[in-house]
């Protein structure tokens, strides 16, 4: 068998192999990044330097630095993705060392508030709402913040702290401030759930059949902080009202766990729905015990303005 040393000599002393060096090479030396790298530091850096550290050079040029090329919305191309390359001496040779990228931070801490905040059934347009995108023309809105602010504090301090009951009409923006909410506590660390109560309901009733039920319920029940999206336009029944709705509150409450709420209803209006049922059953007492549940865990605010749904 031939040498192992003498076949490489064969390859590299081959003409194709040469040309390949040398257009390589010229790539390298051409490049700004490696020139100011080797102007830097040239009281170390000689030409045998180079010519044994060409590979490292080549692999640097060929990768983003410093997230030049790359955008928020692309996979990043490098070695190591997420992570942009440095030129650095060790020793008697060239070589890179790696460093986690501004973007890459950027999207890690987007996906952990993501987490942290978690929805079932609500659109996710709504879930980048923030507080800075909020009017606060409205004194009603600044009454919500007033209560937020106190809010965050007393579960910074505590872990606990009374929710919100947000109502008014139809387009007002309960949902979005709901969602501003949970990325407030999101960017705390603070984990939070947004439930769509009419779709949530739905899921329910059909988990009865895949005996799925006591999970999903378990789930909403114990997290951090709840907020009950549209409650009050779910299909009344007994069963939503007292098995559902009832057993969720009457756990959240006995635990101290913040909940909120929104609603197209006031108060008392919520109480009128929760009082019949679609068989036409009227059940005061079991209403007002739901009721006093839900004003026990949030402060009823109202939230006015005009329709921004359709404007």
């Amino acid at each position: 068998m031939e040498p192992i040393g003498r076949s490489l000599q064969g390859v590299t002393g081959r003409p194709d192999f040469q040309k390949r060096l040398e257009q390589m090479k010229e790539k390298v030396m051409k490049d700004q990044d490696v020139q100011a790298f080797l102007k830097e530091n040239e009281e170390v850096i000689d030409q045998k330097m180079i010519e044994k550290s060409l590979n490292k050079l080549y692999e640097y040029i060929e990768q983003s630095k410093n997230c030049s090329y790359c955008s928020e919305d692309e996979n990043c191309n490098n070695l190591l993705e997420g992570y942009h390359p440095k030129l650095v001496v060790n020793g008697r040779s060239i070589d890179i060392e790696y460093y986690e990228c501004p973007v890459k931070r950027k999207l890690d801490q987007q996906k952990k508030q993501q987490s942290l905040m978690k929805s079932m059934y609500i659109q996710k347009d709504l879930l980048g709402a923030t507080f800075q995108q909020v009017d606060i023309s409205d004194p009603s809105r600044l009454a919500m913040f007033q209560h937020v602010t106190d809010f965050l504090k007393s579960y910074n301090e505590t872990g606990k702290g009374k929710g919100l009951y947000l109502y008014g009409k139809f387009g007002v923006g309960k949902t979005f401030m709901l969602a501003a909410i949970a990325n407030e506590l999101a960017e705390k660390e603070y984990s939070s759930m947004i439930v769509y109560v009419p779709e949530f309901v739905r899921e329910l009733k059909n988990s009865l059949q895949d005996q799925t039920l006591e999970e999903k319920l378990n789930m909403v029940k114990t997290t951090p902080v709840l907020m009950l999206d549209d409650i009050g336009a779910e299909s009344m029944t007994s069963w939503v009202r007292d098995e559902v709705i009832g057993t969720v509150l009457q756990h959240r409450m006995s635990q101290q766990l913040p909940t909120f709420f929104s609603s197209n209803f006031s108060p008392d209006e919520l109480k009128h729905h929760f009082t019949y049922s679609q068989r036409g059953e009227k059940e005061e007492v079991k209403a007002a015990r739901l009721m006093e549940r839900i004003l026990y865990l949030a402060a009823p605010i109202r939230l006015d303005g005009e329709n921004r749904r359709h404007p």
